[in-house]
């Protein structure tokens, strides 16, 4: 592919960036440009570019974008997460749950102490949205009981979900990593927790900084236990590996036994409130699929292929291999939203890359995963920000400056390969 066909092919991203983040920075205002729009254009733009081949091709090539299997799933997520979490919200869930943990932690900590819940759940179950299903909507109460800027305590728990995400052995991405490059998912951990671990500590203190000026409010109501059992099941149940699905079908029925029974609401208020969760999804899925559309054009044309090609041709040494494999999987997960999907796609080459310098293969794991979960944490339209920012009511670009974790693990892990660290395995 030449280079001129190759930018070609990526220009639908760029004048996504363009229409979206540009425009909303120079008017100062995020909510100026929708974000449905920006990807309507975008995709209209990367339809209309894609010659050689017909119109109903290229329109289907979109449409088989927006509906693979991996996105349908994560709609069907995004559907019962809006159930489950607006009629938590009006039975009174969330309220009690806010006022168990205000009793439990000191305002100074409550930052350091939600960071450190969102690590621990996230490595329990494996899933960066998962753990934003179940913390966000607690986090968000939080906020706002105590005063704290509603994207920066959102921040916290999607910073603390890509912990899990990253470094867990039941992991998508972990074992992705590991089965590309052929090494065990223990010898990865201990490698990947190397690279990792530095960041988080550092992101933790910093928490607990940020948190000295929080005050937890000198009223607190009484906590009502009974309405906290939905969330405290489904955090258990995920814990312990339950499908998502199931958690969140689990956790519907539950609110709605408990919220009747206590007078939350009746039985037509929470098929309402299940109603009203589902109808706030809506854009949310909207953007998801015709974000998922778009890349499917961006990889029908060969951005990607270009990509794979342009950075693997100028690789001389160890550290430029390390470099370059960080390179790409960063760049494909840009094109594709999809950390899990970005190691796959790579995955191959970056062994081929990693076999011709010498580059062991759990700390090729370690990057690739480390890389793809900086990436896929600051995105703004990849499926955990969406759907963090969908919980909280809030833009996803709002979000992306308070994002310290995904950023601190980006610089952590580019040091190791600059500094050649860990000694043992560069």
């Amino acid at each position: 592919m030449s280079h001129k066909k190759g930018l070609l092919a990526l220009s639908p991203l760029l004048v996504f960036i363009i229409l979206y983040l540009v425009t909303s920075i120079v008017a100062c205002d995020f909510y100026k440009v929708p974000i449905t729009v920006a990807f309507l254009l975008s995709s209209i733009y990367s339809i209309t570019i894609s010659g050689g081949f017909p119109l109903q091709k290229r329109i289907e090539s979109y449409s088989r974008g927006a509906s693979t299997a991996n996105l349908l799933l994560m709609l069907w997520i995004f559907v019962m997460a809006g159930a489950f979490a607006y009629s938590a919200k009006e039975m009174g869930s969330i309220d009690a749950t806010v006022n168990l943990t205000l009793s439990i932690l000191p305002g100074n900590m409550v930052l350091a102490g939600l960071f450190l819940a969102s690590c621990f759940i996230s490595l329990s179950i494996g899933t960066s949205v998962g753990t934003i299903i179940a913390l966000v909507p607690i986090a968000v109460g939080i906020g706002g009981s105590i005063g704290v800027s509603i994207p920066m305590i959102t921040a916290v728990i999607v910073g603390g979900a890509f912990f899990g995400d990253n470094l867990s052995f039941i992991s998508d991405t972990t074992i992705a990593a590991t089965s590309t490059q052929g090494c065990q998912l223990s010898d990865k951990f201990r490698v990947n927790l190397f690279l990792v671990a530095p960041a988080a500590i550092i992101v933790f203190i910093a928490y607990i900084f940020l948190g000295q000026g929080i005050v937890s409010p000198t009223s607190i109501p009484e906590v009502e236990y009974v309405k906290v059992i939905p969330y405290v099941v489904v955090l258990i149940l995920a814990i312990v590996g339950l499908n998502v699905m199931a958690v969140l079908a689990i956790g519907i029925i539950l609110t709605g036994f408990i919220g009747i029974l206590t007078g939350g609401y009746d039985f037509y208020g929470w098929l309402n409130s299940m109603g009203e969760g589902i109808k706030g999804m809506g854009e949310l899925i909207i953007i998801t699929m015709m974000a998922g559309g778009l890349l499917e054009v961006v990889r029908m044309n060969g951005g990607i292929d270009y990509i794979i090609r342009l950075l693997t041709s100028q690789v001389k040494s160890k550290r430029g291999a390390e470099l370059s494999i960080a390179a790409l999987v960063s760049l494909t997960n840009v094109c594709t939203a999809n950390n899990t999907v970005a190691i796959i796609t790579v995955g191959g080459i970056a062994k081929q890359i990693g076999d011709r310098f010498g580059i062991d293969n759990r700390k090729c794991a370690s990057i690739l995963d480390t890389f793809s979960c900086l990436v896929q944490g600051i995105i703004p339209y990849g499926a955990q920000l969406l759907m963090a920012a969908g919980l909280a009511k809030l833009n996803p670009v709002e979000i992306i400056p308070w994002l310290y974790y995904p950023l601190a693990i980006g610089i952590s892990a580019l040091l190791s390969i600059i500094f050649r660290l860990p000694k043992r395995y560069s």
